[in-house]
Parts: structure tokens; sequence; C-alpha cells
């Protein structure tokens, strides 16, 4: 119950944003589940993938050499993804490293923040997802995220900066000049991978 009323309170709150819920038949359902499909098993495979190279990085250089993850390998991924499928893949962050990469926009601004109350009311951010059909001007599109939760490894890079190690520090301030992504703690939501999956009518 508690997930249909959040779902509603921000379709409803999204039409300031331009994007507009669309009302869909029932007929639909089974399309538009199958979009849903396709992006969860996008976006569990993206994270995948970043979680799998940050590891190796991790173990063969530390939080400097992991860096490059972020900054090179996971824009890498999503593009990938983007390419392959026809739709736009990114990954949006509560607070943004690189404003050129990881700014949410206002609508996954309203999902970010649902995802926040969500999960203060105890939902985990680890099966946290949201949907919706909507007419923006570019076109009707499924939207779909799916929430990352801050883990205790995170901190290396996104902590505060007692945590955080005088060459990462220096690291960060060199290629991110305008860095925000810090002083997070576990269980904090850090960000979310973001789909749209426009329609072809």
């Amino acid at each position: 119950m508690k997930k249909k009323v959040s779902q509603l309170l921000i379709a409803t709150a999204l039409a300031a944003s331009g994007a507009v819920p669309v009302a869909y038949a029932s007929g639909d359902d089974a399309e538009i589940q199958a979009r849903v499909d396709e992006a969860k098993a996008a976006s569990g495979d993206f994270l995948k993938q970043l979680g799998g190279a940050m590891k190796r990085e991790m173990q063969a250089g530390g939080p400097t050499a992991a860096m490059k993850v972020c900054r090179d390998i996971a824009p890498g991924i999503t593009n990938d993804i983007s390419l392959e499928k026809g739709w736009k893949v990114t990954r949006v962050g509560t607070r943004v490293r690189n404003p050129m990469l990881g700014l949410p926009d206002a609508w996954e601004q309203r999902v970010l923040q649902d995802f926040e109350k969500r999960a203060a009311d105890g939902e985990k951010y680890d099966a946290m997802t949201y949907f919706e059909v909507v007419e923006e001007p570019a076109g009707k599109s499924l939207r779909y995220m799916k929430a990352i939760g801050v883990a205790p490894q995170c901190l290396a890079c996104h902590g505060s900066a007692g945590q955080i190690e005088e060459p990462v520090r220096a690291q960060l301030k060199t290629l991110y000049p305008y860095d925000r992504a810090v002083d997070y703690k576990p269980g904090d939501l850090r960000g979310a991978v973001s789909i749209k999956q426009p329609f072809n009518d």
C-alpha cells in the first residue's frame, strides 16, 4: 500500500517538471511489463559489470586505481548498453562528483527523493525500483530507476575527510574540482541507474 501511495504522489508532482504521466490501457500491461523487465535486466547487468571492475581495481591498486572505474569504465558500460538497446542509460547521484555526467534531471530528482522516503519506511535499496510511462517534449517513453545504496567500501572515496586518505583526496581534487559526492555514510542513497526507453509510435 505504501508503495502505491508513494508512486501516486510522485506521479502527481511530475507534471511541474515537464514529464507528464501517461495513462495506458490494460491491454498494454504486457508490453509495459516486458519493458520493465528489460530495464531491470540491463540495470542489473550494468551494476554487475561495475562491481566486478571496481573489485579488480581495488585489489590491484586501491582507491586511486578504482577511481578510473567511475570516471572511465562506468560511462563506457552505460554507453555500450545505450547503443545496443537504443535507450538512454545513465547513472545519477544524490550528490554529484562530475556535474557533466551525474546530475539528475527534475524527474530523476523526484524519484531519488521518493527512494529516500521509501528507505525511511524500511524498504531496502537492493530491490528498490520505480518506473513510469511519461510524455515529455521529446515524446513518450518508459522511465525506470534502480536505487544504488552506499556500501562501507564506498567510503574510501565518498566518505568524510577523515575517512578518505590523502592521496585519494589529492586525486579527487585534481580530477573533480567541483566534487560534492562526499560525506556519505553506509546505508545512504548514493544515486540510481536511470533508463529511458522511447516508444516508437
